[in-house]
């Protein structure tokens, strides 16, 4: 085996691939980069359950294929000079050469890496900054504890054009709509994809376009010749949508900017897991924060309300959340009373971002 490539081509390959690695692998060899180099260069990691190739142009000289520990290799790549790198064969090593500095690595055995998992049929694409977007907007509100599977994904809802993100961790719920190119007008399907690697895909295709496939319980991201396929989720979700389209009584309209700033300034003085207060009445919204051992903090902005003076509290985390995802340089927030959950959403009667938040009682 014997190829040459230009070095970054070959350093951002590596370290997009090599994110997929896993921390502790159930073999060894899950740990490494399966190299394949024929009419040019495919570099994949496979854990079982998450897959990344990506496909570079390189000079050939003798095609082959090897195992290199994946980290190192990331590491060794992102540090070499700015010329062109060449791998070959020399034994149990595979020595790589850029300008002056040549490592010698030690091979793991080829013939235990697992297949790749290819590609499923193709459902659909959307354009890559779109899909990043989506996903950001909606991620933040996914679970981290994974003794609840369902709740560290993101379910996708498509219909036909429309396809509809939502994620929740039991306190709030993020949803995000927008349109694509399906294969299918008619196609329908619901499934649910862990988030932190829903994160990785868009966060790593933003160029182009991003093309889903979809089968046998896997979901398939191509853009730009790399390719990321993942085991899906239990498909059970809990019925987002009857959540977020209910009716408020109440409604504020703010500009979002300033109301972030305020917020973010005021929980300076904020104890951990305390909230932040927001009392709204004609004209105005007073925010504040703190109270206890450390001060307090209070600001006050103009609001548009739209019903009777509430005041409402919410972490503040979960509520900037919220607001990072609003699109419009105005949020309309909805509320029922000060226990009940609240609807942070872009301005207009039919956004395509909603994020229900739950309330905290007032002490």
């Amino acid at each position: 085996m014997k190829f040459q490539v230009n070095h970054d081509v070959l350093a951002e390959a590596v370290a997009w691939a090599a994110r997929v690695l896993p921390a502790r692998p159930a073999v060894p060899v899950l740990s490494g980069l399966l190299l394949e180099a024929d009419d040019g260069l495919r570099i994949s990691a496979f854990d079982y359950e998450v897959s990344a190739r990506a496909e570079v142009e390189a000079d050939v000289a003798e095609p082959g294929r090897v195992v290199i520990p994946g980290r190192v290799l990331a590491e060794i790549t992102r540090s070499l000079p700015a010329q062109p790198v060449e791998l070959v064969m020399s034994g149990p090593e595979a020595v790589l050469t850029c300008g002056s500095a040549e490592f010698g690595l030690i091979t793991m055995p080829e013939d235990d890496f697992p297949a790749m998992p290819v590609m499923p049929p193709r459902i659909g694409a959307v354009g890559g900054g779109l899909f990043a977007t989506a996903v950001g907007q909606v991620a933040a509100a996914a679970s981290r504890d994974d003794t609840i599977p369902m709740l560290t994904g993101i379910r996708l809802d498509i219909d036909g054009v429309q396809v509809a993100m939502a994620a929740t961790d039991r306190y709030r719920i993020a949803a995000r709509e927008f349109l694509w190119h399906p294969e299918r007008a008619d196609d329908r399907h619901g499934v649910v994809v862990p988030a932190r690697v829903l994160v990785e895909v868009a966060r790593s295709l933003r160029a182009g376009e991003v093309a889903i496939g979809l089968g046998d319980g896997v979901a398939g991201f191509e853009s730009q010749g790399r390719v990321t396929t993942v085991r899906l989720l239990d498909e059970q979700f809990i019925d987002y949508r009857a959540r977020l389209t209910q009716e408020w009584p109440i409604r504020a309209e703010l500009v979002v900017a300033p109301l972030v700033e305020a917020i973010k300034r005021v929980s300076l003085v904020a104890e951990r897991n305390t909230a932040v207060r927001l009392s709204f009445s004609p004209g105005q919204v007073l925010i504040q924060a703190g109270g206890g051992d450390i001060g307090r903090g209070a600001e006050v902005m103009e609001a548009d309300l739209d019903g009777p003076d509430i005041q409402i509290a919410f972490q503040p985390h979960f509520l900037l959340d919220g607001l990072a995802g609003v699109e419009t340089e105005r949020v309309r927030i909805t509320m029922d009373s000060p226990t009940r959950p609240a609807l942070i959403a872009d301005e207009g009667d039919d956004p395509v971002f909603r994020y229900l938040v739950m309330s905290l009682r007032l002490g």
